[in-house]
């Protein structure tokens, strides 16, 4: 063979080569990239032909079927929701025209029986029909109800996480919609003002207010800086970052502990621990409790936000010029998801563990049997167990004697803190002032339930209108009041 053949040989060898490997790095490798373009409409098709998983909740109702239409080569199915909106967050929609959301899509190999490709090969190759697995979800359906029933058609959201395991027994954001509607009046939903497909527990930052103070006080606890006994002066005003800040009211306390601080919300005291422990110390914790990072929730990635400060729609870090005492009591710029904030009473709850929330339990094949289930993980040691207890007993002081007295029976043995962020009018076509806020768990001895409830564009504090709807919530799951 002369030369200019073997050169030639070498190149059309080389082209098979680069024509293979491109060829099995877009049918194999980039296969899942492939199907996440919500343009390439072929893989929506094939899966019309695909028997999708059931979604229940953890009661077993169902919240998400398939049934098929049609017969033989023109058979497909698709998909109904029989409870309508009350899980439309977070359990979001498929649909051919529209796509997939929320839990849908996240789950969307096992409801397809995709997981494995290899087994659905070999179930072709034998014959067999592909058909989804299901999925046993960990929300409670009267809970849910709770919490939009407490929300009376005002917006804003509520999550409900067991404290031990992470699950997620309830997720609600306000409006809801319903799923059936998507293929019909999607336009209609996506440009409606009230914005009912955007899921306030997930994606919606809100100034948390004074429930941020559980977040400083782990930290200005567990770092062994203070103990709930330490001293700090509670005049108010006191300069803050070169500013006047002063208490709700003007009311002025003299020198109180960080306990009675926190049960009565004192401003001045938290913002001036906020800048001793500094902003390192302070970032640090927030890290720890999932803050600045996308929620670990078992959702898509791009409907979710990570809650922080943020500085023109960018989350900023410890490295920027920060009034970090106002950060330490919910204000300057600072944005929290609701599901954030249940983590943070969970967290407390969970003896300063933070374990994964997630909303699926199992995933049961269809012959009935559990081919997977949901094993609780720790996501990070927020803080020391002794710190934990320390801030359970001065979170029950908050409701038994401070800012949430009242708001509980002493037989749900409520933990928690209050929150009313003061934002002004005329935001978002908003004509009143306040965000408010409740975040705490129950029963303190030996919690079950944390929960965080939010209401938007209100004249009330959170007390007075989150507090309820928390407390419902808690009653519902733990089965009091009945």
């Amino acid at each position: 063979m002369n030369a200019q053949v073997a050169r030639l040989y070498g190149l059309i060898v080389l082209m098979f080569a680069v024509l293979i490997g491109f060829t099995s790095y877009w049918s194999v490798f980039d296969a899942e990239a492939l199907k996440d373009k919500q343009v390439n409409r072929r893989p929506l098709l094939e899966e019309l032909q695909v028997k999708r998983g059931t979604i229940l909740a953890d009661d077993g109702s169902v919240i998400a079927r398939s049934t098929r239409e049609g017969r033989g080569s023109s058979r497909f199915y698709t998909r109904h929701y029989p409870q309508g909106s009350l899980f439309g967050h977070p359990i979001g929609y498929s649909f051919l025209d529209r796509g997939q959301s929320g839990f849908e899509r996240f789950h969307n190999d096992e409801l397809l029986g995709d997981e494995s490709e290899f087994t659905s090969i070999l179930d072709q190759l034998q014959g067999k029909r592909q058909e989804g697995d299901n999925i046993v979800s960990s929300l409670d359906p009267a809970a849910q109800q709770a919490a939009l029933e407490g929300l009376g058609g005002q917006p804003g959201a509520v999550v409900a996480i067991e404290p031990q395991t992470g699950k997620v027994r309830a997720l609600v954001s306000q409006p809801p919609f319903n799923p059936n509607q998507i293929p019909d009046r999607f336009s209609q939903l996506a440009t409606s003002s009230s914005r009912p497909l955007f899921d306030r527990a997930t994606q919606s930052g809100y100034a948390p207010g004074s429930t941020m103070k559980v977040v400083t006080a782990t930290a200005a606890l567990d770092s062994g800086k203070f103990t709930p006994d330490s001293t700090v002066n509670g005049s108010s005003p006191v300069e803050i970052d070169g500013v006047p800040l002063s208490n709700s009211g003007g009311e002025s306390f003299g020198t109180i502990t960080l306990t009675d601080a926190l049960t009565n919300s004192v401003n001045t005291v938290w913002a001036q621990v906020g800048e001793k422990l500094g902003t390192e110390t302070m970032y640090k914790y927030m890290g720890r409790f999932g803050f600045n990072s996308d929620p670990e929730i078992d959702l898509p990635s791009d409907e979710l936000v990570p809650s922080g400060v943020y500085d023109h729609g960018h989350l900023i870090g410890p490295g920027t010029p920060i009034d970090i005492g106002r950060v330490a009591i919910g204000q300057e710029r600072l944005f929290v998801t609701p599901l954030q904030m249940a983590e943070v009473a969970a967290t407390v709850a969970n003896g300063g563990k933070l374990l994964r929330p997630q909303l699926w339990d199992r995933v049961v094949d269809p012959d009935g049997r559990t081919v997977k289930r949901m094993s609780p993980t720790v996501q990070s040691e927020v803080m020391k167990p002794e710190t934990a207890t320390e801030l359970n007993q001065m979170m029950q002081n908050v409701v038994n004697d401070g800012t949430a007295a009242g708001v509980f029976p002493s037989s749900l043995q409520v933990a928690g803190k209050t929150g009313t962020a003061e934002l002004g009018t005329g935001r978002q076509g908003c004509s009143l002032p306040n965000q408010a806020w409740f975040i705490g768990f129950a029963p303190a001895d030996d919690p079950q339930i944390a929960v965080a409830a939010t209401i938007e564009c209100t004249s009330s504090f959170g007390a007075e209108v989150a507090g309820p709807i928390a407390r419902s919530v808690m009653e519902t799951i733990l089965g009091e009041g009945q």
